[in-house]
């Protein structure tokens, strides 16, 4: 049986990943910082699919947690979903640098550590994928967000190209507006954007497990994405910002 490892398993795209990976077979490890929350998951996909999904309580700015995280890692697994985030409230000026500072640290740095774990197991079985959750606003300039979201993207193409000639994947993942609580986390305003912009976490997991079987490098979900994708490397950057101000992204 394959095993997955989801980091901010608990919620969201993470917790769809578990649900769908769940479903497909795959014995789980679940990573967050909430303890009893991801116990009550484990038991919730353990009732449902019959999975065994083990509990690891980590947080991952700190060194502790991604120490712990990176010895499961080199346990052995077969995927890695490195998922965890959060947003800033606020423009960059007014938000507090160690706040800024973590936010890299989890959206960066627990990126690269996490799938440096992972890959080197993956190379010598010659199987296994990583998914790097990025968004669609590593594409749109918008604050530090966006900036670290876009190096995922980066590293994520990066590296799949030095797997390149193996069995092993890794994507970048990413989507747009999700219902998660992503926003409500943050305090980010949601009402200016649009109801036709929202995708569901599940739908967003099942186009992303769909273009890892096809080898898709930076996974885009929805044709509406897709899109705005597409028009976002034509306009200039300071109608790009503009528009994605006036969404709530900032």
């Amino acid at each position: 049986m394959p095993t997955a490892l989801i980091t901010g398993a608990t919620a969201g795209i993470g917790a769809a990943f578990a649900r769908r990976l769940a479903a497909d077979g795959f014995s789980l490890v679940l990573v967050a910082r909430d303890e009893k929350r991801l116990t009550s998951v484990a038991e919730e996909l353990r009732l449902r699919y019959g999975v065994s999904s083990e509990v690891l309580t980590a947080d991952l700015v700190t060194d502790e947690g991604l120490e712990a995280v990176e010895r499961r890692l080199r346990e052995g697994v077969d995927l890695l979903v490195n998922n965890a985030g959060f947003g800033l409230q606020g423009r960059f000026l007014d938000i507090p640098v160690q706040d800024e500072v973590r936010m890299l640290k989890l959206h960066c740095e627990a990126v690269l550590r996490l799938t440096l774990a992972a890959l080197p197991g993956m190379r010598e079985r010659d199987r296994g994928a990583v998914i790097n959750v990025a968004s669609v606003a590593a594409f749109l300039p918008g604050g530090s967000y966006s900036a670290s979201k876009a190096w995922v993207v980066n590293f994520s193409e990066s590296t799949a190209m030095e797997m390149a000639g193996s069995r092993v994947r890794v994507m970048a993942l990413c989507p747009g507006f999700v219902h998660t609580e992503f926003h409500e986390r943050a305090s980010i305003d949601k009402s200016g954007i649009p109801g036709f912009l929202w995708l569901s976490a599940d739908n967003v997991v099942r186009e992303a497990m769909r273009d890892l079987a096809r080898g898709v490098l930076v996974s885009v979900p929805d044709l509406r994405y897709k899109a705005v994708v597409g028009v976002s490397r034509l306009l200039p950057a300071n109608v790009i910002a503009l528009v994605s101000r006036r969404l709530g992204r900032r």
